[in-house]
Parts: C-alpha cells; sequence; structure tokens
C-alpha cells in the first residue's frame, strides 16, 4: 500500500525543463540534421508545394455543353449512299458530358413482329429436337420467346421475335473513316462558391470570328474550345482508324487548379486524355457499341429498322480546387513543424539518456528532484547554526577576560594564537623547566635569543 500512496503522491508532481548543454558532438550533429530537414520540409513541401498557407476548397460547381460540326458521306451494300451530318451520327444531339459519335454500323431493316428461326450464334437458341425447345421460355442473350418447335434446317429454336434477326458480322472497316475531321466544341464554366471566383474555359473576346477559325494548341490557344476528334485520339495514343472500326471509350479531364493570391489569367484548365475501355493488354472487352431501332407504320401495320452502331463514347470529367491565403492554416502549418522540432529533441533526449554508454552520467545531470520544504528547513537550520557559533564567540572572550591563569599560561596562550612562523619552540610541561623569552614590541622585528635555565 505504500507502495501505490508512492505512486499516486508522485503523479502530483509538476516537472519542468532543465537545459543542459551536452558537449557530445555525434548527438549535436544528429539534432542539427534533423531540424535541417523538418525546416525543409516545412519550407519546401508545406509552403512551396502544398501552400498550407492557404485556404482549399474542392467542392467545384461545373457546366458543360457540347456542340459537333461535321458532315460525312457513306456508299455501301447495306446502307446505300447517305450523307451523315450531327444530327445522325452523335447520341443524344443535346450535348452533355457524356456523349457518343457513330463510326461504324450494321443494319438490320425492315423487320417485323413474327416467328423465325433464332440465330446459330446463340448457344441457348440451337437444339436437336422439341424437347430442348420449351414454349414460352426467353432465349438468354437472345432475340425472342421460344415456341416450342425446332428448326432442324438452321438447327435452332423458332422464336417469336422481330424478324429477321439480326445476322451481324464482325466489321473490318469504318463506315464513316471521315469522322477523323469532324470537331468537337467543349465550353465548360466553373465556380469556387467559397471564393465567389467564376470562369470559363473559353477566352473573353468579342471577336465573333474567332471561335470559327480556331483549333485547341497548348501553347498558343489555350482558350480555344475546339478539339479536332482525330486529334484528340491521337493524344490518348490509339489510332483513330482503328478506334472506329469496334469503337472505343475516351475520357476527357479538365482541371482547374487557381491560386487566387494570384492574378485572375494565371488560372487556366489543364487538358488530359486517357483511353478508358482498353488496360495494357486488348481483351474481348475493348470497343464500344450498342443497338437502337427506328419505328415506321403502313398499311401492314408496324415495322422497324435496327442498328447496332460502333463508335466513341466521351465522358467529360471536371475536377478543380481552389486556394486563397487563410492565417489559420498558416498557424496550423507554423505549428505543426513546431512539434516536429520538439519530437527531434524528444528522440535526441531519449538516444543521450538511454542508449549510451554514459547514459547514467548524463541523467544525472539532466534531472533533479526538489522539495521546497526541505530546502526551507535546511536554510532555517543553517541560520540557528550561525546565531550559536555568534553568541559562543562573546562567551569565550568573556571567560578569557575572567581567567586566573598564570602569567606563564597567559603567555603560552597568547603566544599559540600567534601565527606558526612568530611562535616559538614548543617545550613539553613535563620536561621540568622552564623558559622565559622576551619578544620585542614590533611584531615585524628580529626575535631574541630566548635562555632556559634548570631549576634547583
Amino acid at each position: 500500500m505504500a507502495g501505490w500512496g508512492v505512486f499516486f503522491l508522485g503523479l502530483l508532481n509538476y516537472k519542468t525543463g532543465k537545459i543542459v548543454i551536452a558537449e557530445n558532438r555525434k548527438i549535436g550533429i544528429l539534432f542539427r540534421l534533423y531540424q535541417l530537414a523538418v525546416l525543409g520540409y516545412i519550407i519546401g513541401w508545406v509552403f512551396v508545394v502544398r501552400k498550407g498557407y492557404q485556404e482549399r476548397e474542392e467542392a467545384i460547381q461545373t457546366s458543360v455543353i457540347t456542340k459537333l460540326k461535321g458532315v460525312a458521306l457513306t456508299n455501301s451494300s447495306e446502307t446505300g449512299l447517305h450523307l451523315w451530318s450531327a444530327e445522325d451520327y452523335v447520341i443524344p444531339p443535346n450535348g452533355e458530358q457524356v456523349f457518343f459519335i457513330v463510326t461504324n454500323l450494321i443494319e438490320t431493316p425492315n423487320q417485323r413482329l413474327g416467328f423465325c428461326a433464332e440465330s446459330f450464334k446463340v448457344p441457348n437458341g440451337r437444339c436437336q429436337s422439341d424437347d430442348e425447345c420449351v414454349e414460352g421460355e426467353a432465349v438468354i442473350a437472345g432475340h425472342g420467346i421460344k415456341t416450342g418447335l425446332c428448326i432442324n434446317s438452321t438447327g435452332t429454336c423458332q422464336i417469336h421475335a422481330w424478324c429477321p434477326v439480326e445476322h451481324s458480322k464482325r466489321p473490318t472497316e469504318p463506315l464513316l473513316s471521315e469522322a477523323e475531321n469532324f470537331t468537337i466544341y467543349i465550353k465548360n464554366f466553373i465556380r469556387f462558391p467559397k471564393f465567389e471566383f467564376s470562369k470559363c474555359n473559353v477566352l473573353e473576346t468579342s471577336d465573333d470570328s474567332y471561335l470559327k477559325g480556331c483549333s485547341y494548341d497548348k501553347e498558343e490557344h489555350l482558350y480555344c474550345p475546339i478539339f479536332r476528334l482525330g486529334d484528340l485520339v491521337s493524344w490518348t495514343g490509339s489510332d483513330f482508324q482503328e478506334m472506329a472500326v469496334q469503337g472505343g471509350s475516351v475520357g476527357i479531364l479538365i482541371e482547374w487548379d487557381c491560386d487566387l493570391d494570384k492574378d485572375y489569367s494565371l488560372c487556366n484548365p489543364e487538358y488530359s486524355f486517357t483511353r478508358l475501355d482498353r488496360g495494357l493488354n486488348n481483351s474481348v472487352t475493348s470497343g464500344y457499341n450498342f443497338r437502337y431501332a427506328r419505328y415506321f407504320k403502313d398499311e401492314n401495320g408496324t415495322f422497324r429498322t435496327l442498328y447496332k452502331v460502333y463508335g466513341i463514347r466521351f465522358d467529360i470529367m471536371i475536377n478543380g480546387q481552389a486556394g486563397k491565403f487563410n492565417i489559420v492554416p498558416t498557424i496550423i502549418a507554423i505549428g505543426s513543424g513546431i512539434a516536429l522540432l520538439g519530437a527531434g529533441a524528444f528522440a535526441c533526449d531519449m538516444i543521450l539518456l538511454y542508449m549510451m554508454n554514459t547514459s547514467s552520467f548524463y541523467r544525472d545531470k539532466k534531472f533533479e528532484i526538489i522539495n521546497l520544504k526541505k530546502e526551507q528547513n535546511k536554510h532555517k537550520e543553517g541560520k540557528t547554526g550561525h546565531r550559536e557559533r555568534r553568541h559562543k564567540k562573546p562567551a569565550a572572550d568573556k571567560e578569557a577576560g575572567n581567567s586566573t591563569n598564570k602569567p606563564e599560561e597567559t603567555e603560552a596562550l597568547a603566544e599559540s594564537q600567534l601565527p606558526v612562523d612568530q611562535q616559538g619552540p614548543t617545550v613539553p610541561r613535563n620536561a621540568g623547566q622552564r623558559y622565559s623569552g622576551n619578544l620585542s614590541n614590533q611584531g615585524t622585528g628580529p626575535r631574541h635569543h630566548i635562555t632556559f635555565s634548570a631549576q634547583n
């Protein structure tokens, strides 16, 4: 119990720092190197690179408007002669952050609801007998509903669907190879509400002909938002004609990194382009396609034309952040740096006090226990002893005045109080000898000869 009492009482003690200068070169060099590293981190990384003195905002508000322009003329055995404009190859036509440009297609015209054979390319539609074609069962990844009959000529089930079903072949050449010269107009508005800052990626000019003749260039026309499709694809590291065959997906990233402590004109958009549908290795998932249909009516009922289109999907992604000087993050950054400096001192103390051969010596110099009450008691005892010595001295003088010593004893006492070099020779009392001597009245004078005589 006494040990626990000492422990809990020790918790009430206060520890304060004591400055001890340890002349240890290794620890000194280590501490200075650590200080330089911390200063380099605070100045170089926190303030210069990360701009820790700024208040940041990443909640960017953004709006994107897109327009495509370009025409192409095609003539194929499937579609015949056709003039393609933006209304035909852009899906959706109103222009959003995600849009699709048709570069190839497979057309299946004049489909009507009826009964026909399933495509042999569909594994679930193949059969050898009627038992494998369960009536009312849908063909997995197929085109219709099974009727219960197996058509031996095709080796597939009969289905109720839009007939004839699509018999597509994988394309080898792009239909709209001229789409490489189409242009995309990307208009982007951004706003940082915390700082009430707004900007657009289009050059602020009153010249109406500027957008009609410019093309984006990172060096000369940074604020021209018109991009050529062939250039966009080439910036991803791909070839447009190759991608146009089976389609693909391209990401357009617009990055706004604005330092609002600088001029308004220095807040510029940074564009980057990447292909999203292909990784390091090509796979069956590469490419992009989907189907849609256009419906018509005649005297025989409703029919449709089915299109399987291949093309390039564009995803426009907007990121941004803004920063402006604020005293609060500045103080926090400086405070964290000071704390790191203190951590270095703590680490060096641990090495000095616990990890060296001379640690016990440094600990004795580092730690000192001070008890104010004990120090006050010592001080009082010292004063009491001094007073006793002062009282004893007059009493001794008084005894000397009242003493009845003989002249010989008095002279011996006086001589014993003289300096060592002025005292006469010492004679034992039991020698039975008596001595007499005359001293000069001047302390610095020569000594007189002392005569000894034997007592009869």
